[in-house]
């Protein structure tokens, strides 16, 4: 396998590279040395670029995924043990169903948890029905990408969850695994089709987060008088204001 280099990429991104580079060097300052930062952050800009089809942000994009997978070495060192869970959830293009249950996750479990997905042969962009439905409940999951999942962040979570990957999702001894193979791809689905989808995937994003003795922060938030993101109660489909 041909080591990644610098001279493959475009300039700008060469650029943004090697400055995300001197700002993970700082970020990662004790733990991990810059050749090891760079050689993820390179190898981070290769896969995402494999399904892209726009590439203008992809050196913002590959820095979050290095920094994802440099805390998920971290973690597996053991030079980074905080305690908290760490939650992967997994589906064949991380577009649809695993980003709403990342999304559900984060929203719910807090800073409780550490949460990833991934998928075993990433889209080229989130699902807009997808981005759309998790907007009526007020979360917002435009910001997120399709990425493959890698060693690091299967080997340094404590639950997987796969979602129609099928074979392709890897097994690793030690990890808990559950399957929500039956769940429907919402791919080509129009907003509709979708709602049935996340209202199941929420339902079983918020077994998990009891399953794991995390309690909601949503439901924290509520308590103290915030306005929670989540719909406490789902209202019907067209019936949102």
């Amino acid at each position: 396998m041909t080591t990644p280099t610098w001279s493959t990429r475009s300039i700008d991104a060469t650029v943004a590279l090697r400055t995300a580079t001197a700002r993970f060097a700082d970020e990662f300052s004790g733990t991990f040395g810059t050749e090891t930062v760079e050689r993820f952050l390179i190898s981070s800009y290769d896969q995402l670029a494999l399904h892209a089809t726009v590439t203008k942000f992809l050196p913002l994009m590959a820095e979050r995924f290095a920094r994802q997978r440099l805390r998920a070495v971290a973690k597996l060192e053991g030079v980074h043990l905080d305690g908290k869970p760490a939650v992967l959830f997994l589906c064949t293009q991380n577009a649809g169903r695993s980003q709403m249950a990342l999304g559900f996750f984060e929203e719910l479990a807090g800073d409780q948890a550490v949460a990833w997905s991934g998928g075993s042969e990433p889209g080229a962009e989130v699902d807009p029905a997808a981005i759309a439905a998790m907007a009526e409940g007020g979360i917002d999951i435009s910001g997120e990408f399709p990425k493959p999942w890698t060693d690091e962040t299967v080997r340094a979570a404590d639950v997987v969850i796969s979602m129609g990957c099928g074979d392709a999702c890897p097994i690793f001894p030690g990890k808990r695994y559950e399957s929500w193979d039956h769940l429907a791809d919402p791919a080509g689905l129009d907003i509709s089709a979708v709602r049935p989808i996340r209202d199941d995937i929420e339902r079983r994003v918020r077994r998990l987060v009891d399953d794991l003795g995390l309690g909601s922060a949503a439901d924290q938030r509520r308590t103290a008088g915030n306005t929670s993101r989540l719909l406490p109660d789902r209202l019907p489909a067209g019936r949102l204001s």
